[in-house]
């Protein structure tokens, strides 16, 4: 499954930050994830407190 920018996302797993588990953000990619960030989306926008994390496919719902 693809994800496109500011597709709204729940996150299901996160081992970049156990914080962001159970929380809605958004993809803020505009191209599929590369080698920069070993094949992970970026989610950002999901608190004040956590800043954008790193997420493989499998760790991401689309809401």
């Amino acid at each position: 499954m693809a994800f496109q920018v500011n597709d709204k996302v729940l996150i299901v797993a996160c081992a970049d930050d156990a914080r962001a588990v159970g929380r809605v953000g958004r993809i803020v990619d505009e191209v599929a994830p590369g080698e920069l960030t070993n094949g992970r989306w970026t989610v950002g926008g999901i608190s004040l407190f956590i800043a954008p994390v790193l997420c493989h496919t499998h760790e991401l719902q689309k809401v």
